[in-house]
């Protein structure tokens, strides 16, 4: 569907929020262009983007309408069912409901899909390379990659105590998700935002061998299945994470 304004996403690579507008932007139909805002390193895009849209601006996804700017997931999904009724992402009867799981999905399951790859890439630097659709990587690019992930450990403030809290944390979110599915709120014939919301970081969690046997078969697994099916080509093999910290995922 063809917008009377001029619709762009801007996005940083492998960002899991902004491959959750792109799918709300898929659903609505609506035409949009994309722009790949330039990053310096770890969250160095956030300088470019305070430089486009002004002081305290400094996350992706924006979406801009015209003259108009949505900053955040959450934002740009409710603006797309306002300005495209039809295929709603926010249906009538669950729009409560639907919102508050996909601000859940939001706040606190896209910080697990923030987190834990970078946690688990501490034990397999290696791995980084996959995420760029190459092999893992040779000496030295492992040399690159275990400077880019301490400083990763450092800008997210990651420790090996707070690994072992997301893990152990883990499988509750897991089973809340799958709650959600039985109300009905996600994992239905059409996707809500919520769907959107937990697929994308469920996708990027998969990329984690030590994880898979937890999402295997739940709605988590399906909606990443569903709507991000080759969006992720990261593989960290399983055995990464010391076999201790993972006690609480069997």
């Amino acid at each position: 569907m063809s917008i009377a304004q001029p619709v762009t996403l801007y996005v940083v690579p492998l960002s899991h929020p902004c491959m959750t507008v792109r799918a709300g932007l898929e659903v609505k139909g609506i035409e949009y262009g994309e722009r790949t805002v330039d990053s310096g390193g770890h969250r160095g895009h956030g300088d470019e983007v305070e430089k486009l849209f002004g002081e305290g601006r400094r996350t992706v996804p924006v979406l801009t309408i015209g003259d108009e700017s949505v900053h955040g997931s959450v934002s740009i999904l409710e603006r797309l069912d306002e300005l495209v009724p039809d295929e709603p992402l926010y249906p009538d009867a669950i729009a409560d409901e639907v919102s508050e799981a996909e601000r859940w999905a939001d706040e606190v399951f896209q910080e697990f899909a923030r987190r834990l790859p970078f946690e688990v890439m501490h034990f397999r630097p290696g791995a980084m390379g996959t995420f760029a659709g190459g092999d893992e990587l040779d000496p030295a690019g492992t040399d690159f990659a275990m400077k880019y992930i301490r400083a990763a450990w450092k800008v997210l403030d990651l420790s090996a105590v707070r690994a072992t809290e997301d893990l152990a944390e883990l499988p509750a979110a897991v089973e809340r998700i799958e709650g959600y599915a039985e109300a009905g709120l996600i994992d239905g014939e059409k996707p809500t935002a919520a769907d959107l919301q937990i697929a994308s970081s469920a996708s990027l969690l998969l990329t984690i061998g030590d994880l898979r046997p937890l999402f295997e078969g739940t709605a988590a697994e399906r909606l990443a299945r569903r709507h991000f099916p080759s969006d992720y080509t990261g593989d960290v093999p399983a055995g990464a994470f010391p076999e201790s910290w993972l006690a609480p995922l069997n």
